[in-house]
């Protein structure tokens, strides 16, 4: 099929007549009569009733010019794109944990954008494993995770990269009124509640190997709440609702501000490696890794 025939066949439903669709297309009636007639053969079904001194357009054709009309336009689309494809305007998917999505991607998207101006990403935010899982079945080519030695690094196979985009650590923050029954100790009340994390969440586990206090629900804090969304951590602590653990790169302004207490010299805190795995297989998610991997070397 001939994607010129979709083209002639939209131009005889507008001039509904062969003589005038043919001086239209710049060519004799006899040969654009051929088209329709290839356009015909391929369809398996006439589109042009045929009498002796009278052709008219069968409704069938009639009544589907939308579609060819819709289906011309993205023929044409899909021709112009590929014939004029810019890897440096692709479109990138990236899976991203909730955290690293918001304290961590913009950065990097920033950082990305005086490398390859063109290029758009669509941001997937999820926990670890629903990423993981996006990334295994191709739904994204890049990961952005956070990782640590205690947990330790995932295993991909020979085909997927990994690279450490930066260092931060887990802290223990109160806000709101709780900031100030901090004591000059650094603890809090006993009674301080606790905004936790799942077990089965990835900070979850790292708070739990930790032995954290205020970490998980078995920690020895009340709750007041457990949520694997640190972004929902974030806006109970700063309501002064309970003890929230959160990635410094998260919070830092807050900290700077007073808006939060850390309480790190008292609990302790979590250290964290800003991990990206790139589909080596995706050339634009290759060039892009090593963009963003030179760059942390550089900031180092």
């Amino acid at each position: 099929m001939h994607l010129q025939w979709l083209d002639d066949v939209l131009v005889l439903l507008e001039e509904g007549n062969l003589s005038r669709a043919a001086t239209r297309r710049n060519i004799t009636q006899p040969a654009f009569s051929r088209r329709i007639q290839g356009f015909e053969a391929w369809l398996g079904v006439t589109v042009l009733e045929r009498g002796t001194n009278r052709i008219a357009i069968s409704p069938a054709l009639l009544s589907n010019e939308d579609e060819i009309r819709a289906l011309t336009a993205r023929l044409h689309e899909l021709r112009t794109k590929i014939g004029h494809f810019d890897a440096s305007r692709a479109t990138l998917a990236i899976a991203a944990q909730h955290a690293a999505a918001c304290s961590t991607f913009p950065d990097m998207a920033l950082r990305a954008k005086s490398k390859f101006p063109g290029i758009q990403f669509r941001l997937h935010a999820g926990n670890l494993n629903d990423c993981v899982s996006m990334l295994l079945r191709g739904d994204t080519s890049l990961l952005l995770c956070y990782e640590t030695e205690s947990v330790g690094a995932m295993q991909f196979g020979a085909d997927v990269r990994r690279g450490i985009w930066g260092n931060d650590y887990l802290v223990p923050v109160v806000g709101g009124a709780l900031r100030y029954k901090v004591k000059e100790t650094g603890e809090v009340p006993a009674d301080t509640p606790a905004i936790v994390y799942p077990e089965d969440s990835y900070f979850g586990q790292v708070l739990k190997k930790g032995q954290r206090r205020f970490g998980t629900p078995d920690l020895d804090a009340p709750l007041f709440s457990m949520t694997a969304f640190s972004s929902g951590t974030r806006e109970l602590v700063l309501k002064g609702l309970g003890v929230g653990w959160l990635p410094f790169s998260m919070i830092h302004k807050e900290i700077d501000s007073g808006a939060l207490i850390s309480l790190a010299n008292q609990y302790g805190q979590e250290p964290l490696m800003l991990v990206i795995y790139a589909d080596n297989s995706v050339e634009m998610a290759r060039e892009l890794m090593g963009h963003w991997i030179d760059d942390a070397s550089q900031k180092a």
